[in-house]
This record gives C-alpha cells, sequence and structure tokens, in this order.
C-alpha cells in the first residue's frame, strides 16, 4: 500500500479529498489528516518516512505549506490542492509532484497518484549493479579453495595440509609443493591449477615457475631494476625472484594482506 497524509484546514474538504482517494487510488492508505503549518512539522519530524505522498493545501490555518519545506525535509511526493493559481511558481520550486486546482478533478487526481506510484516503484526497485556486486562478492566469499592435497610417496599416500605448504614451484614440466620442513613432494597438478586451488590472500604467483605462501617470506630485497628477489624459509636452492610484470601487483597484494 502507498501511504498517503491529507494536509488540509477544512474539514469538509478533507473529508471530500479523502473520499476522491479512496475512490481513484485503491492501493491508497491514509495514514493521517492534518490542519496546520505547526501539526505537519511535528508529525513529518516524528514519522519522515511516514507518507509516500502528500495531499497537501496552501493555505492553512497558520501559514502557507510552503512554511513547511523550510522547516523539516519532505522525502514523500507532494501534490498541492488549492483553489488558486498564483502559487504554481512557488510550488514548481519546491519540487511538488503536481499541481491540483479545486475543485479536483477526478481524472486528473489519478493521473496525479500514477505519476507518484512510477517514482516510487522506481525508487524501491532493487538497483541491478548493486545486486549483482553482491553475489559477485558472495560467490568469492563462498568459493572453496583446496584444504589438503593427497600426493603418493613410493607406497604410501601423504596428506598435506595447505597451511603447511611454504612454496609451490614447477621443474621440467613437474610441480612441487615444498613444505616448512624443507621436504619436496610431486604433486598431480600443473602451477596453473594449483594456482587457481590455493587461496589468493595467502598465496601469490611470482613468476611462471613460483608460488609463493606470504608467511614464507623472510625478507624483501631490490634486484635487477625493478625487480624483487625474496629470501624464503624454507630456503630455495635457486635464487626466488619476483618478475617485473608482477612486482606491482605483489607488492599491492602484500599491502592488503
Amino acid at each position: 500500500m502507498i501511504k498517503a497524509l491529507i494536509v488540509e484546514d477544512e474539514i469538509p474538504a478533507q473529508l471530500t479529498l479523502r473520499r476522491l482517494i479512496e475512490r481513484c487510488c485503491p492501493d491508497s492508505q491514509i495514514v493521517n489528516m492534518l490542519t496546520s503549518v505547526k501539526s505537519t512539522i511535528k508529525w513529518l519530524e516524528d514519522n519522515p518516512e511516514g507518507a509516500d505522498v502528500i495531499f497537501m493545501d496552501v493555505e492553512l490555518s497558520d501559514g502557507v505549506c510552503f512554511d513547511i519545506f523550510d522547516k523539516v525535509d519532505i522525502a514523500a511526493n507532494v501534490i498541492i490542492t488549492t483553489a488558486y493559481e498564483n502559487y504554481a511558481i512557488n510550488a514548481f520550486k519546491r519540487d511538488t509532484r503536481d499541481y491540483l486546482l479545486k475543485p479536483i478533478d477526478e481524472a486528473e487526481l489519478c493521473r496525479a497518484w500514477e505519476r507518484c506510484r512510477e517514482r516510487i516503484e522506481a525508487k524501491n526497485a532493487p538497483n541491478i549493479e548493486a545486486l549483482l556486486d553482491m553475489v559477485r562478492q558472495k560467490s568469492a566469499n563462498d568459493k572453496s579453495f583446496k584444504k589438503r592435497f593427497i600426493v603418493k610417496a613410493g607406497d604410501k599416500i601423504v596428506i598435506i595440509p595447505v597451511e603447511e605448504i611454504a612454496y609451490c614451484c614447477s621443474e621440467d614440466k613437474s610441480t612441487y609443493a615444498v613444505n616448512r620442513n624443507g621436504t619436496h613432494r610431486l604433486l598431480d597438478y600443473s602451477l596453473d591449477t594449483v594456482q587457481e586451488l590455493l587461496d589468493p590472500s595467502l598465496f601469490f604467483r611470482i613468476s611462471r615457475s613460483c608460488i609463493v605462501s606470504i608467511s614464507s617470506i623472510d625478507s624483501i630485497s631490490k634486484h635487477l631494476g625493478t625487480r624483487l628477489k625474496l629470501q624464503l624459509n624454507p630456503r630455495s636452492e635457486e635464487d626466488v625472484i619476483v618478475s617485473r610484470s608482477r612486482t606491482s601487483d605483489f607488492l599491492e597484494w602484500l599491502d592488503k594482506n
């Protein structure tokens, strides 16, 4: 239901407008009928979202309705209802939705109501981009990353928890996981696949042949221009170099994590 507020100081006019609204606007709910500037300001302050549409006479018992706009922010759609044409410019400046002259024509009221309904529905419609962002974020949060790798070691099957992996590297088309104790284990995955399986907040691919855990990095030093050299724990027999093309992303990853 669309909540409607009537601001009209003449009781007969109040009742006439109410009957007209109920007849023309079956989806309306009259929430209150007020007669003055003061009472309307008080009601709006107490009920900032209490009305969707306000039917507002100009000349009220204690002033003109435009005084209300000066005292309180009105989020509702305002339809001016008056017997006088000379208030139209002032109403336009206040960003009112419509200006109906008394006696109010039923067809004109219906059109004014329909315009307000369209604005309300557009305002309440879900923001598609915002929803897509929420879905993307939820998908990212819900993505399940690898918690352990199962590998063969001779005639045994070994379980390697991901948190025990210091880094992964590829050599001669084979991929190895190096544990924190220095043990090398052959994985049944390519390094590209391993990269997809590991949580990117914990692991970063620094080059075509190496993925490192953030907790395995002991120190970082400059190496040949803009590249970086890492000292890992456990130590690698080969120099561990962040490729030039990935240096910027690597530093950003360190800063975020």
